[in-house]
């Protein structure tokens, strides 16, 4: 490959010869590179982080809700079998860590996979080999350029097709009016956290014996209040408040409580109306901040209410607001949006968490997903724009699809086959969260999830991602 971007690697004789460029190598990236080997495709992955499931890392902590049995592809699972690879018991809910370590670096060590890895590369630019987007002759039939950046220099690499699976995780919603950051938001980036912080472990000193401000409506947010409330009740002075910007009933913040079809996540709504309740986490709501300044070493947060200008200062904030998709990378690419959750303009209306919550969005593949330029999808969380209803057993079944399209199999790319049930609390603020780094549960979640009916006797399809708001305008994050 050059070191520069000035020339790209000349194209085979025939385009069929070039590899398929994957964008990220999460669970639903490497679930496109297993299914691409499986169709005989070469794909070529770039991942912008050190190793395979960088993002899943940052919320390594945290506890699906998910049991092992859906958080695995078939196609991965197919290649990984004759190694002698273990697979976790299927009833199992994993953390983060364990999805890492049990299934993304065991895939990722298998001679196919580890081939088409590249580390520290990040993709900068997707466009068409020789034009841009206002040209049109032969579009069709002409390669794409893929444009990355690493440690080695810029390298141009010219590919059939291009899965984009880069997720959302590097794009959290402002805290913010309106869709934009709120004044201030940038210089006191310090005293604001990752969406999902470490609160009991690592990071427990950060919010011991002070006051943190935990903004959001879904399950990240919810995750963190409970964590918080552990550290409040076993450290002295520690204040939370929990802000969200709509009003109305406390009760649409908790989810399903016991009607959850997945119990671990009722649960997880049940003990904070009861944090609540009991006085260990403030609501406010009503509270859309404005601007946030230092006052001395903490964080003073203005915000309009019903009431007037209220400002509060607290030690830190935590951002559960959601995340959006990156799609500057994309802009020599002729797209087909939808206007609200910046999906692919087919799956918008199946999505809008408005109307639909997790087991509402039928299956849905290459057809849904595909845009006026051939060959280049959206899969995975990206595909879901600002949605927050995005399940993992659903994108290993989009990436089957697009995989099957890409190789000229129009009947299985067609052939959907994926049964979500419906869990009745998705499209509420709360329970709506379906989305990237999926919702914690304790140990003692886990207990409390037993007394309900026990999530491990009867596993149900459940999220992975980052919980966005439904309280900052349906972000592409996890709490709805």
């Amino acid at each position: 490959m050059p070191d520069s971007a000035d020339a790209a690697t000349p194209p085979p004789t025939h385009a069929s010869d070039l590899p398929v460029a994957v964008i990220g190598a999460g669970p639903i990236g490497l679930s496109a590179a297993a299914n691409l080997l499986e169709q005989g495709l070469t794909p070529i992955v770039f991942e912008r982080g050190e190793s395979v499931g960088a993002a899943v890392r940052e919320w390594a902590h945290i506890r699906l809700f998910s049991p092992w049995q859906y958080n695995i592809d078939p196609a991965a699972r197919r290649l990984l079998e004759p190694t002698g690879w273990t697979e976790p018991r299927p009833t199992a809910l994993p953390y983060g860590r364990e999805l890492v370590e049990a299934y993304l670096e065991p895939l990722a060590a298998i001679p196919a996979i580890r081939e088409t890895l590249h580390f520290m590369n990040t993709v900068t630019a997707v466009t068409r080999l020789g034009m841009d987007k206002t040209r049109t002759k032969d579009r069709d039939t002409t390669p794409f350029l893929v444009r990355v950046s690493s440690p080695g220099g810029t390298t141009d690499h010219v590919v059939r097709a291009v899965i984009d699976a880069s997720g959302t995780w590097g794009q959290p919603n402002p805290l913010g009016q309106a869709g934009l950051p709120a004044p201030g938001e940038e210089a006191v980036s310090e005293l604001l956290t990752s969406a999902l912080p470490d609160v009991v472990g690592a990071e427990r000193d950060r919010f011991a014996g002070r006051t943190a401000m935990v903004v959001g409506a879904g399950h990240s947010a919810a995750n963190t209040l409970i964590n918080l409330g552990q550290v409040s009740r076993n450290e002295p002075g520690t204040r939370v408040l929990w802000a969200v910007r709509g009003s109305g009933s406390a009760q649409r913040l908790y989810g399903g409580g016991d009607l959850d079809g997945l119990p671990a996540r009722g649960a997880l709504g049940s003990r904070l109306k009861s944090l609540v309740e009991d006085g260990v986490v403030e609501l406010i709501t009503d509270f859309t901040i404005t601007s946030l300044a230092r006052s001395g070493s903490r964080l003073a947060v203005t915000a309009s209410t019903p009431d007037g200008v209220r400002i509060l200062d607290v030690d830190v904030l935590v951002p559960a607001t959601g995340f959006r998709p990156d799609l500057g990378i994309l802009r020599e690419l002729r797209l087909e949006l939808d206007p609200a959750v910046e999906a692919p303009r087919a799956l918008g209306p199946l999505i809008d968490p408005e109307f639909h919550s997790c087991g509402t969005v039928p299956a849905h593949g290459a057809d849904v997903l595909a845009h006026p330029e051939k060959d280049f999808y959206l899969v995975g969380m990206k595909s879901y724009g600002r949605a927050p209803t995005f399940l993992l057993a659903t994108g290993y079944e989009q990436v089957r699809s697009v995989t099957a399209a890409i190789a000229g199999d129009t009947e299985a790319a067609s052939r959907l086959q994926l049964d979500l049930p419906e869990t009745g609390v998705c499209s509420t603020d709360l329970g709506g969260s379906c989305d990237a780094p999926a919702v914690p549960l304790t140990d003692a979640d886990a207990a409390v999830a037993a007394d309900l009916g026990g999530c491990c006797s009867a596993p149900e399809l459940l999220t992975i991602g980052v919980p966005t708001g439904t309280a900052h305008g349906r972000s592409g994050d996890p709490d709805c």
